[in-house]
């Protein structure tokens, strides 16, 4: 759970209170402790708000918050590197 993980941070990091980042997002609290938990997944346009919220870079939250995503798919398969490698190859061409 890294994206959750770093938007805890950054939470803290400000001094914010979950239901004022939660009010901020249009979600409640309850929703909001969830995504920091990982056991919910944020939408990309809440990531990209959230990357204003935070006053960080966009690109950063969106990496963790996607690679978060390739890990619940492939997290626990015995092929996972080589797919990985196989998709990384395709995406360079």
């Amino acid at each position: 759970n890294m994206f959750g993980d770093r938007v805890k941070q950054l939470r803290e990091k400000e001094n914010l209170l979950q239901r004022h980042v939660a009010a901020e997002l249009d979600m409640d609290t309850p929703m909001l402790s969830k995504i920091e938990r990982g056991e919910r997944r944020a939408k990309r346009e809440q990531v990209v708000q959230m990357a204003k919220i935070f006053k960080v870079k966009e690109e950063g939250l969106i990496t963790l918050w996607l690679a978060d995503h390739v890990l619940d798919i492939v997290a626990e398969d015995t092929m996972a590197i080589q797919a990985l490698h196989t998709a990384l190859n395709e995406m360079k061409h």
